[in-house]
């Protein structure tokens, strides 16, 4: 059964868990801004700065299978296989049938959490070893050389902010997923740095476009021209757009949006309150 999450490098929120009846000041000002398809507060003001929130469908009657994997350095991987494509059809049709509405369908193509969790496998999840299945997904720093040396792969382990530590925080002790990630945003900006020292005058600015991978570092990480060139524009000059693709609720569907328009404002009594 497919569901419906908003996630950013961040935190989610899922259609029709917040009741705004009963709901704190801080709860009701995140749902009415995700209802009018714009980013939350926090998303702006958060001192761990949140780029990217986007919509992210997932089988619901997975989560506790995938919850329960018996090796924690699995539940990464476990994680994963619960989230679906909103481009299979089989997914669509069931979308469809659950009345989740098309801009959400839309949003969930576009979504840049896709392209950093599922494409690229850019963002790891935060402690996934307790099991909580978290919607806070983080992209592992760069860190400098303590050492000097050229950035690739090969120099992971001189990084000021070891791999082990951060394979603690992200990946349950597993170094693989983040010597991965590490590795495919080294090779992204090595070879865009190499394009634009290769820029000429019908042509200055090749970095921001696919362009030939000749020094072989992108085959290395597993990764095309086309795909280097997709993950410089997200992760260096994305638009606000690019970033935040959130949906509006569609509550415009689902209620009688004329009747509501004379009933809706300050509760019973308030008025009676007020000086």
């Amino acid at each position: 059964m497919p569901r419906v999450a908003l996630l950013r490098i961040g935190v989610p929120l899922q259609e029709g868990v917040l009741q705004l009846e009963d709901a704190p000041f801080g709860k009701v000002s995140v749902l009415l801004s995700i209802e009018a398809g714009e980013p939350t507060l926090c998303a702006h003001s958060c001192v761990g700065r949140i780029r990217y929130v986007g919509v992210m469908l997932y089988d619901a009657d997975r989560v506790r299978e995938a919850a329960s994997h018996p090796q924690p350095q699995g539940l990464y991987q476990s994680q994963l296989e619960v989230f679906l494509n909103p481009n299979d059809p089989v997914v669509c049709r069931e979308a469809e049938r659950k009345g989740i509405s098309w801009h959400v369908m839309e949003a969930a193509r576009r979504s840049p959490i896709r392209k950093l969790v599922v494409d690229w496998k850019l963002a790891l999840p935060l402690h996934p070893e307790f099991r909580t299945l978290p919607m806070v997904w983080y992209v592992p720093p760069t860190s400098p050389l303590v050492s000097g040396g050229v950035e690739d792969a090969k120099g992971l382990d001189r990084m000021r902010i070891p791999v082990r530590y951060l394979a603690n925080l992200l990946a349950a002790g597993d170094e693989e997923p983040v010597r991965s990630a590490l590795s495919r945003l080294l090779a992204m900006r090595r070879h865009m740095r190499d394009g634009q020292f290769q820029s000429t005058a019908s042509a200055p600015f090749p970095s921001l476009r696919a362009h030939p991978d000749t020094s072989g570092v992108l085959a290395d990480a597993g990764l095309t021209s086309e795909q280097a060139a997709e993950m410089y524009h997200l992760l260096a000059i994305a638009r606000y757009e690019d970033r935040f693709v959130v949906p509006t609720s569609g509550r415009e569907n689902r209620d009688d949006v004329w009747a509501m328009k004379g009933s809706e404002g300050l509760a019973q009594g308030e008025m009676e309150e007020r000086p």
